[in-house]
């Protein structure tokens, strides 16, 4: 296979993710997967390794290529099999974040895997949203762990049915799961037609070849790190239930092209929901080496095959079960993003850039009247730290989230809320002689008793500058105009107003003496 035929291949199979995305989106009912895109797809070899990704979510896609050969490996497959999972130990992320894997076969030889991961805003946990202030793991849902949702081409009714029973809004629940059935089958279909157009020994030829292309592009871009350890600490602001400063430590062994990031030092797991299993930590370094490769490097195992990761077993970034997780897959996640890129400021301080707004800033609200139960779920943008070549964007969602928002007009037309205002937050982004981003405010007005919950972070503690350029602002959460902590659960009013000031990005340098 020459270099063009290896391009065309990768594109096709590239391609079949990105189909299945376009009939997820197109099939979905909740505005959480339709709207905000909140769901991820890709294509798997029969040992469980990547072979294609779209360009969706990268807590869900570096999560999946982490932990997919342990899902795998676990289960027999046949003809017409999809599997159901969503358990944070067992390859998962959050509860909400609920997988559908389906075999591929030609003929009888299992050829490779179809995958998708998508955000249900109803997972059936105590609160609307799904995302509460959590203990234990079972207080954030219905716990599924990898099961036959169809065998041999026969749906499992009880087994879905005891999911979306769990929802308040069952009708909503079944139709996006129904989109990710039709995703899968999509996917699975085109991909056995690519395998059999060009059969099943070529395929896992061509497989194998592009896993040693995107290695080889790995290893040139790590190799441009110079040889050296290099080490960072940052906090989170607290877990939710009082305590605060929770360090995440890493230390980066560059060497010969190869790359060890190792956790040690970093906080024990809390009693709060900021856990997090280590697929979802591996999923943020994955990203950082991702970005410094090149644009054309294939989206698959190759690329990371010269990242290694340690992490103490039952700390924040390897916690044990029955560790509460909701938050560590969206906040724990972004500040590894963190950590990784200002250890690496010290080796490559002209290409890093400085923090962005660090927070996903998730809001989970809706609330269980009789006959009309609804849940809403968004996570809202902040200030793009700025780098050695520019300024950074303002409003908008950065690093290990690529979901848009929810539009104010679709948000209205689902939920009894109204958004009063939606704009950037003007002069929040750090100062320095490139400035960072802009966060952005948004307002929600409650027209009925809605339960409320918060979960963010750099509230307290500033997005860093780099080069000695300024921190961003720290965001503010305010129900009206009274402030509120950075996690928290509580019941609005109708007539109140909530408030979400998201941060601004750091700027990177002094800026320049004036004339």
């Amino acid at each position: 296979m020459d270099a063009i035929q290896l391009s065309v291949f990768a594109s096709r199979i590239a391609a079949v993710c990105d189909e299945m995305g376009a009939m997820l989106r197109r099939a979905a009912l909740s505005p959480n997967i339709k709207d905000r895109l909140d769901f991820s797809c890709a294509v798997f070899d029969a040992q469980g390794e990547l072979c294609a990704q779209a360009a969706h979510i990268p807590v869900h896609l570096g999560s999946m290529a982490y932990a997919m050969a342990g899902i795998i490996g676990r289960l027999e497959w046949r003809h017409g099999d999809m599997v159901i999972v969503n358990d944070p130990f067992l390859g998962g992320t959050h509860l909400p974040d609920v997988t559908l894997i389906a075999p591929v076969f030609s003929a009888t030889r299992l050829v490779g895997f179809v995958a998708n991961r998508a955000h249900h805003a109803d997972i059936g946990a105590s609160t609307p949203g799904s995302m509460p202030i959590s203990q234990r793991l079972d207080e954030e849902g219905v716990i599924i762990p990898p099961s036959y949702l169809i065998r041999g081409g026969a749906l499992d009714e009880a087994l879905l049915d005891s999911i979306v029973s769990a929802t308040g809004n069952a009708g909503q629940s079944r139709g996006d799961f129904a989109a990710q059935i039709s995703a899968n089958r999509i996917g699975g279909t085109r991909l056995s037609g690519l395998v059999d157009g060009m059969g099943a020994a070529q395929f896992e030829q061509s497989v194998g070849l592009l896993n040693d292309y995107a290695e080889r592009l790995a290893t040139r871009a790590l190799s441009e790190i110079p040889g050296g350890d290099y080490r960072f600490e940052d906090v989170m602001d607290d877990d939710g239930l009082g305590h605060q400063d929770i360090p995440i430590r890493a230390r980066l062994s560059v060497k010969a092209g190869a790359v060890e990031v190792d956790f040690a030092g970093t906080a024990t797991q809390v009693a709060g929901n900021i856990n997090c299993p280590l697929s979802v930590a591996a999923a943020a370094v994955y990203y950082v080496f991702r970005c410094l490769m090149p644009r054309h490097t294939p989206a698959c195992a190759g690329s990371f095959r010269r990242i290694r990761l340690q992490a103490p077993e039952g700390s924040l970034v390897n916690a044990r079960r029955p560790a509460a997780v909701a938050a560590g897959n969206v906040e724990t996640s972004t500040r590894i993003v963190d950590v990784i890129m200002g250890a690496l400021a010290q080796a490559l301080p002209e290409r890093i850039p400085a923090a962005s707004h660090g927070s996903m800033n998730n809001v989970a609200m809706g609330a269980r009247h009789v006959g009309h139960a609804w849940d809403y779920y968004e996570t809202l943008g902040g200030g793009m730290g700025a780098g050695p070549r520019g300024g950074g964007l303002s409003a908008l969602q950065t690093h290990m989230t690529n979901t848009l928002n929810t539009p104010v007009e679709s948000l209205e037309m689902h939920y009894p809320l109204r958004i009063r205002r939606y704009q950037v937050r003007r002069g929040s982004g750090g100062e320095g002689l490139k400035r960072g981003g802009d966060g952005l405010v948004r307002e929600f007005e409650f027209l009925q008793v809605t339960s409320v919950t918060l979960l963010t972070e750099r509230r307290g503690h500033a997005p860093w500058g780099l080069n000695g350029g300024g921190a961003g602002m720290p965001g503010v959460n305010r129900l009206d105009g009274e402030i509120l902590p950075a996690k928290i659960s509580f019941t609005a009013r109708p007539g109140q107003r909530l408030s979400i000031e998201t941060p601004g990005g750091g700027a990177w340098g002094l800026s320049r003496p004036a004339k």
